[in-house]
């Protein structure tokens, strides 16, 4: 069964960034069910870091549930360098938010973890069992340890009071609204700022050299051209023309370093375990196709849905060249406004 129907105030932390961004949008395409009203707030909201701020925010708004999103985020490099001001921040941030929402009497919790919670040395796939069996990565602990801390929170809070707060993991997240920055950005928006450069015959920024070459992150390979416009060959990972357009394919047989997961879809799935979801426990939520003819690469992070299929078994992810196509496309039309 999934929440009693009836009124829902459902508070949504983080609300004006990637994840928060999506659901606004599927809820204004038709998702928003009778009896639900959704507040968004953002850091010019509150400062959730503070607890008085963070209290202040419940008690004006008075949610009966919560999408917790907010966080410190960044990418590889500002994790590297300030795990412990990800670490600090983002514990402030969560402690105040579970604290706040048990103070004012909200009926569920529903916070976003990352699959780089799961240990560095690890069995695959990983699943929802396997969070607490060894340290994550050196390189963002500070981060993971942070997000891993939600979890224990949720079960303490289920033991001692009975409360009704639980956690999604979802894979790498792409698409409208995201952090398309090349330097402290996630993978793939970072790829698509590149190629935008490119095609656009852009010069790149200066400290562009130190970033990792990200079709190896990706696991992935430019046959021609990126469905985005243009695609570095070899020889010329920064081309200057732009092409005629193919698809941006995902080798593997399930087990590369990245899996993906398109906001719209994400932003759906969230409101399916608001709704629906009674299990303290996480659930990953990776909806990933690939090409099984070809080589894995490197294995890292490769997430199973399993739990989740066996919810939702028929649940219809947008496809993968379809959702990067449609974020090139948002990127490409809202260049200046983008977070870039």
């Amino acid at each position: 069964m999934g929440e009693p129907r009836g009124s829902m105030r459902i508070l949504v932390t983080g609300g004006s960034g990637l994840v928060g961004r999506a659901i606004q949008k599927v809820l204004a395409d038709g998702a928003r069910l009778p009896g639900e009203d959704w507040v968004f707030v953002s850091s010019k909201d509150a400062d959730l870091m503070d607890t008085a701020q963070t209290r202040a925010l419940f008690e004006k708004v008075q949610p009966t549930h919560v999408i917790h999103l907010a966080a410190m985020v960044g990418g590889l490099f500002q994790n590297i360098k300030y795990n412990l001001d990800f670490w600090r921040k983002n514990v402030q941030i969560n402690d105040n938010v579970l604290q706040s929402a048990f103070e004012v009497g909200v009926r569920k919790v529903v916070s976003c973890l990352s699959t780089c919670i799961f240990p560095d040395k690890t069995t695959y796939p990983i699943d929802e069992t396997m969070i607490h069996n060894g340290p994550p990565h050196s390189s963002n602990f500070g981060y993971s340890y942070a997000k891993r801390m939600i979890d224990v929170q949720n079960r303490a809070y289920f033991q001692q009071h009975g409360c009704t707060f639980t956690a999604v993991i979802p894979t790498n997240v792409f698409g409208p609204h995201d952090n398309f920055n090349i330097e402290d950005g996630h993978v793939l928006p970072g790829l698509i700022h590149k190629v935008h450069l490119a095609k656009s015959e852009c010069p790149l920024p200066s400290t562009l050299g130190q970033v990792p070459c990200l079709r190896e992150s990706l696991g992935l390979r430019w046959e021609e051209e990126v469905v985005a416009g243009t695609a570095p060959s070899d020889s010329c990972p920064l081309p200057k023309s732009a092409g005629s357009g193919s698809a941006l394919t995902v080798w593997g047989t399930g087990k590369p370093r990245r899996q993906f997961i398109y906001s719209l879809d994400l932003a759906r799935l969230f409101l399916w375990v608001l709704r629906e979801y009674r299990e303290v426990e996480p659930i990953i939520l990776s909806g990933t196709q690939f090409d099984t003819t070809k080589s894995d690469g490197q294995f890292k992070k490769t997430a199973s849905n399993g739990k989740l299929r066996a919810y939702l078994p028929d649940f219809e992810f947008t496809p993968f060249k379809q959702a990067v196509k449609e974020t090139c496309a948002w990127f490409s039309d809202n260049y200046e406004q983008a977070r870039k």
